[in-house]
């Protein structure tokens, strides 16, 4: 019997969780400064995603999902794309849409049920926010495919849970990424919980992104709350896809701080001592402990970074309550090219005031 072929997976982290280096670290990481953005960023991120959740709780948004604790994943990818690339995001990517041009007017337009919050102003080709399990994964693969056969050097960047990674439509994405040799980067923000479902009994596999193993893609795993190792590796998986050497899997190792959505109560079936555990690793914190070690960042900033982030979000939410309501026929439109007769005149009735909710 003889070996044919041997894999194997690396992780990369460049600053454990108390924000101390464990490596010499890469080159655009050795001025603390040019990490002063992402933090801010995230710190953005956090103080949306706060003020998203209680405008649900007090009935004026609907369901949201939090990205808490997983911020660095978003505002890397968000922050290191090319504006010409293209995103595919799921329903907890604030931060990287945030980074790309999306307003968070346009985001909370959309939690509240408003098509027209994704009508982006910024990033046109962007995708909207895909609910449909792993179903952007596909979607990424067929921007991807476009973009080779016009000669681009563009990337598709798509992200996703880990339990999207049990979906049909990812392995099928996958193989067809590794067999056509596309510019796309599949990045999974392992949150380790898929709703109620534990990572540890979602597969068998030791890691997920050796899943990219069989589509004969390169696999990576990153500490996804160490913001200098995710965009060591984000940046070389976007320059691998730009130079036409194909599509690379990411897994980024993070924990969700708190439930699902705001439909959920993670308290029925997490631990909050593990919890309590994972709050200790979050990025945020992690990267402020690296600044403030690097003497380039105190107090003064944080408090000026906190009133101008609120000040923002505030102003944001102040244009989303004062957008007059969609008219009761946008329900029917951005379904079909051409509306079919069954629901025609269900749109026509609407706008006549025939039927009424």
């Amino acid at each position: 019997m003889s070996v044919v072929a041997r894999f194997e997976i690396r992780h990369t982290q460049f600053l454990n969780h108390l924000g101390e280096p464990t490596q010499p670290l890469p080159d655009f990481a050795r001025d603390p400064d040019n990490l002063i953005p992402y933090y801010r960023a995230m710190v953005l991120t956090r103080t949306y995603d706060a003020k998203a959740v209680a405008l649900q709780r007090t009935g004026q948004l609907g369901t949201v999902g939090s990205s808490l604790g997983q911020e660095a994943i978003g505002t890397v990818v968000g922050s290191v794309m090319q504006r010409e690339d293209v995103f595919l995001p799921t329903y907890r990517e604030a931060g990287a849409q945030i980074a790309r041009g999306v307003t968070m007017t346009e985001l909370l337009r959309y939690w509240s049920g408003d098509e027209r919050g994704s009508d982006y102003r910024g990033p046109r080709q962007d995708f909207p926010v895909c609910i449909t399990i792993a179903a952007q994964c596909a979607h990424a693969v067929g921007v991807a495919y476009a973009l080779k056969l016009r000669k681009e050097p563009r990337v598709a960047v798509t992200m996703m849970g880990d339990g999207a990674t049990s979906k049909g439509d990812f392995y099928e994405s996958l193989n067809m990424a590794g067999t056509w040799h596309l510019p796309v980067v599949f990045v999974i923000a392992n949150n380790q919980w898929a709703i109620s479902v534990p990572r540890s009994v979602q597969s068998a596999a030791e890691t997920l992104a050796q899943k990219a193993v069989a589509a004969g893609i390169p696999g990576e795993q990153v500490d996804g709350n160490d913001v200098v190792a995710l965009r060591y590796v984000f940046d070389q998986a976007l320059q691998r896809a730009r130079s036409g050497d194909g599509p690379t899997l990411i897994e980024a190792l993070s924990y969700r701080l708190t439930d699902h959505t705001t439909a959920d109560d993670a308290r029925r079936y997490r631990d909050p001592e593990d919890v309590s555990r994972h709050w200790a690793m979050e990025p945020v914190a992690r990267l402020r402990n690296y600044l403030v070690l690097q003497k380039v960042w105190g107090k003064d900033d944080e408090e000026k970074l906190i009133a101008e982030c609120n000040e923002r979000v505030q102003a944001a939410v102040n244009e989303y309550l004062a957008t007059p309501p969609p008219p009761p026929g946008a329900m029917f439109e951005h379904l079909y090219a051409t509306l079919p007769a069954a629901l025609a005149w269900q749109r026509d009735a609407a706008a006549s005031g025939k039927i009424h909710g």
